[in-house]
Formats: structure tokens, sequence, C-alpha cells
């Protein structure tokens, strides 16, 4: 069966299972999910140079999986994006475009959890890009790097400490987790801040199964794109 291929670009296996592991709600919509890890890529991304230089091989990645009905690139960033649309016909959707779509639909102002204070200027440039600045509350860095947030004890507090900081102090009504590897903290980062909370891999992969079953595709099939 056709397979959602979800790729995370950095080589970290931890991060990708709680990935794996957050999307198990959605594997009840009956399309089969595989969560891959690159390994050629850096422990985490955490910078544009980074994201840059995993491209090249996350394409390769892509074009090996001879059954996939559409692809989901796990980096907050969207490294590769347009590339991989380039690359194939088949659905194709990046975490930060997409949870930036979902938290338009949950609130008027969102406000994103970065990792470092270098991820913020990849940040804006995205959401100048998108046209919605307008919407975005705040974009607050929690000073971890992605390695550092496999550790509970150290992640949740500063998590739950900068959501509040961005409802209270910048006015947000929704909230963004800004890197792939925060997935196993949604739950109580929501329930502790009083705002919902979009986990961008669980909205990427809602958008694309959907994209899947309706058979929607990137590239237009009209007459004037044949051959």
């Amino acid at each position: 069966m056709s397979t959602l291929i979800v790729i995370n670009p950095n080589s970290s296996q931890t991060v990708t299972d709680g990935i794996d592991k957050a999307l198990n709600p959605l594997r009840s919509f009956g399309i089969p999910i595989r969560c891959l890890t690159l390994a050629e890529g850096p422990p985490g991304i955490e910078n544009q140079r980074q994201a840059d230089l995993n491209i090249a091989p996350m394409l390769a990645l892509a074009a090996a999986q001879e059954d996939a009905a559409g692809y989901v690139i796990a980096c907050f960033g969207d490294p590769g994006l347009h590339a991989l649309r380039d690359q194939t016909a088949l659905p194709v959707v990046g975490i930060q475009e997409a949870a930036v779509m979902t938290a338009l639909t949950l609130g008027q102002r969102f406000g994103v959890i970065a990792i470092l204070p270098a991820s913020i200027p990849r940040h804006l440039r995205a959401f100048g890009a998108m046209g919605v600045l307008n919407r975005l509350a705040g974009d607050r860095a929690l000073g971890l790097g992605v390695a550092d947030l496999a550790d509970e004890g150290k992640s949740l507090a500063a998590m739950i400490a900068t959501g509040k900081r961005l409802r209270y102090e910048d006015g947000a009504n929704v909230l963004i987790m800004g890197c792939a590897g925060m997935a196993r903290y949604r739950e109580p980062l929501q329930e502790a801040t009083g705002l919902p909370v979009v986990e961008p891999t669980q909205a990427a992969v809602s958008m694309a199964l959907g994209q899947i079953r309706l058979s929607l595709s990137h590239k237009s099939t009209g007459p004037e794109h044949a051959g």
C-alpha cells in the first residue's frame, strides 16, 4: 500500500521516534505513515547553513521511497520544500508552513516557541514570504538545542514559561511548537498555558493525508503543461 513518508532531516533517531509516536492518532485514517531519519544530517538543524546542506541527501532519500504516496519534511524551517516539490508531483508538505496555516484557523495571533535565537530570523523570513507577519504575536527562543529537547526536566518547564510569556506579554492566543523535537510535549504545554498548541508534524501530516485522499497535487496536469 502507498505510504506517507515523513522525513526527519537530522540524524537524531530520538527526534524521529518522538515524531512517530505523536502521529499515532492520525494512523486511524488508514494511510500508512513511515518516519525516516536522514543519516547524513546533523544531530539537529539549528541554522540556515545546516538546513541548506541537507537538501541534496534528503531529495535522494525521498526518491528512494518507491511506495511513497506523499511526503512531509519534518523540520521547522521546511528545508528543501520547494526542491522536493520540483522533484515529484506527489503531495509535499512542510511542517512550518502547515503549522502556521493551522494556527491561523485556531486563533487571531500566533506565538512561536523557537529553540535558539539563531532560529528566529529563519522563521521571520518564512513568515514574511507567507504574508502572515501581521498575525504573529511573537517568536521567543528557549535557548536550547535540538538535543536538549530530549531532557524533559530541562525542556518542558522552559517551554511552559515561554508559552505563558507569549500569551500574557505578547498577546498570542494560539501557540506553535517551533521544532519537530518538541512533539512529545504538546499536551502538557497546552494544558499548562490554556491555549491551543499546534505540533507542526501533526499539522503537516493531517494536511498531507487529506491531499492524498483528494488526489491533490501542486503540479498542474492541464493540457498547457502536457509534454
